[in-house]
């Protein structure tokens, strides 16, 4: 059995975690984030398949080539954040199934169909991308998940040209860093269990 979290852990992860719109100057180092993307690493996905994909972005090059495909408003805190990370899921996930899922050889053949294929992968790499939210949270991370971008220029930005890439597609984006609380936006309302749930 799983053993519950303590309240101060559940408000890291939760309650008082906050998206964030403006960024301290602390540095956060690579070190950091490999132990994010490791941690996140161990949440389950559909029979293992693992689609999702990251780009992490901390050089001012890197930061330059996002700038102009960024909505306006998502610009200055994405040029201010530590690291902003591409959320993306490969097309060609199955090509890794026979390495991800080994105790059945025919795996790869469950995802042909392109729409099965399409489904899986958006699923679990959105699914992929919570759980690195949380990883990050949880190594004492701040973060700030966007949408507001030109998908089809990240795409061909960051992926078009690389032989390995090229089967990936952006989902959305999430900066991550330390937080400045003074950027945060008043809190919003949630819906109830009422409003959102349905008992069967």
């Amino acid at each position: 059995m799983t053993d519950m979290l303590a309240d101060g852990a559940l408000d890291t992860l939760f309650r008082t975690a906050r998206s964030q719109n403006g960024w301290k100057d602390e540095a956060v180092p690579e070190t950091l984030m490999r132990a994010v993307y490791d941690l996140h690493n161990w949440g389950p996905t559909s029979a293992n398949c693992s689609p999702a994909r990251y780009v992490f972005i901390s050089t001012a090059e890197g930061k330059e080539r996002l700038k102009p495909l960024l909505a306006p408003g998502n610009v200055d805190k994405t040029m201010a954040a530590p690291w902003t990370v591409i959320v993306a899921y490969d097309m060609k996930f199955a090509d890794k199934l026979t390495e991800l899922f080994p105790m059945n050889p025919d795996v790869k053949n469950w995802f042909a169909a392109p729409e099965m294929a399409f489904d899986t992968a958006f699923r679990n790499g959105t699914l992929q991308g919570g759980y690195l939210m949380m990883a990050a949270r949880a190594l004492g991370l701040d973060c700030g998940p966007m949408s507001g971008f030109n998908k089809d220029g990240v795409d061909k930005e960051f992926f078009g040209d690389d032989e390995v890439m090229s089967s990936w597609k952006s989902n959305w984006l999430c900066n991550i860093g330390h937080g400045d609380e003074a950027a945060i936006f008043p809190r919003l309302p949630r819906l109830s269990f009422e409003d959102a749930v349905r008992l069967a």
